[in-house]
């Protein structure tokens, strides 16, 4: 499928997301977008676990088209869809922070979102869980100039930290900033909206909060600007799954063999773009030639080994993952009750594939 965007929109959906994708799910919103939605029917019908009959699916990207969906790209433009009887629409929404509502809500089969949104979601009754973690661990991290000599959360004191603004970002600095015994009292938040790289590559930030390790800093170094790098989960943050795939609870209830079928679409999908990163770029790009190959090649080989975590197949979700990042949100205020992580997601269709 060719995806096709003016420069306008794509501008718009980069200035959307060029943050840590990571977007809070606003009991108002999802309010609206429940009452508007509510009884819209899904686009999929229950189906025989025969593919016999094609089905229409559409799947909800969290971002414009990139080396982390390579793999859905492989699974529809190679059949692996088809042959389960699928007729799957891949696309960006323009606003990608509501997926987890339309997908809740029917209008979507199938959604890329945050294991954070997922919790912020049950949180407030949305009825989504996670069928598949896409990506192994946190893609977000603090970034500063290798010039700068910043290599630890240490050396943020005194700091200005260029932050987009969303309702995590102190949470996350907190963490690590405590991990050395400073808080962020000791830092200056500036808020820089979704120009994270320019902000740090102009000066006007000494580091920045938020960005992805495996596309960013890639960005800043090919424009002369290599920076250090500081994950998360290496300095107190619970360890993560920055993507994961959902569907609503009916359609897992109701439709089991539908998300089977999908499910195992997409797992033979990123099996392969395992096996041959490079090839699954160069499928990419046939189907959304605006990609910049420069960030998206190099990308691709850090991307390819959080696909799949050990000896566990594409998908795999752990238990202690989900509770500990619960608690780790509880703990930090950004919900405002317990939330069940054991819940929110399921290996079911991961096993069944097996």
């Amino acid at each position: 499928m060719k995806l096709q965007w003016n420069n306008l929109l794509r501008k718009k959906r980069k200035e959307a997301c060029m943050n840590p994708r990571v977007f809070m799910v606003f009991p108002l919103v999802l309010a609206l977008l429940a009452a508007a939605c509510g009884g819209a029917q899904t686009t999929a019908t229950p189906t025989s676990t025969t593919a016999a009959t094609t089905v229409k699916v559409r799947i909800a990207l969290d971002w414009f088209p990139w080396s982390n969906h390579s793999g859905l790209f492989i699974a529809k433009e190679k059949g692996y869809f088809a042959a389960e009887g699928l007729d799957v629409t891949i696309y960006t929404p323009d606003d990608p922070s509501t997926v987890l509502a339309t997908v809740g809500a029917g209008q979507d089969d199938f959604g890329l979102s945050y294991q954070n949104e997922v919790l912020f979601a049950a949180a407030q009754g949305v009825p989504v869980v996670s069928v598949a973690a896409l990506v192994q661990h946190p893609l977000n991290s603090v970034m500063a100039l290798e010039s700068s000599g910043i290599e630890r959360p240490s050396h943020l004191k005194g700091k200005k930290i260029g932050v987009p603004g969303v309702p995590t970002d102190e949470a996350f600095l907190d963490t690590m900033l405590k991990q050395e015994g400073l808080s962020l009292s000791d830092v200056t938040l500036v808020n820089v909206g979704f120009d994270l790289v320019p902000a740090l590559i102009s000066g006007q930030v000494d580091a920045i909060a938020g960005a992805y390790w495996v596309h960013e800093s890639i960005s800043a170094q090919n424009q002369g600007f290599p920076v250090n790098v500081l994950r998360f989960e290496d300095w107190g943050i619970p360890d993560f799954y920055e993507i994961v795939v959902v569907t609503s609870r009916a359609k897992t209830e109701q439709q089991s063999d539908l998300v089977q079928r999908f499910v195992r679409a997409v797992m033979k999908g990123y099996q392969e773009a395992v096996a041959d990163p490079q090839k699954a770029i160069d499928l990419l790009k046939q189907a959304a030639p605006e990609i910049d190959e420069a960030i998206e090649r190099p990308g691709v080989e850090l991307l390819a080994p959080l696909w799949i975590e050990g000896n566990s197949p594409f998908g795999w979700q752990t238990e202690g993952k989900w509770v500990a990042f619960a608690e780790w949100m509880l703990e930090h205020g950004l919900v405002d009750r317990a939330v069940d992580g054991k819940a929110a997601f399921t290996n079911r269709f991961i096993e069944e594939a097996m």
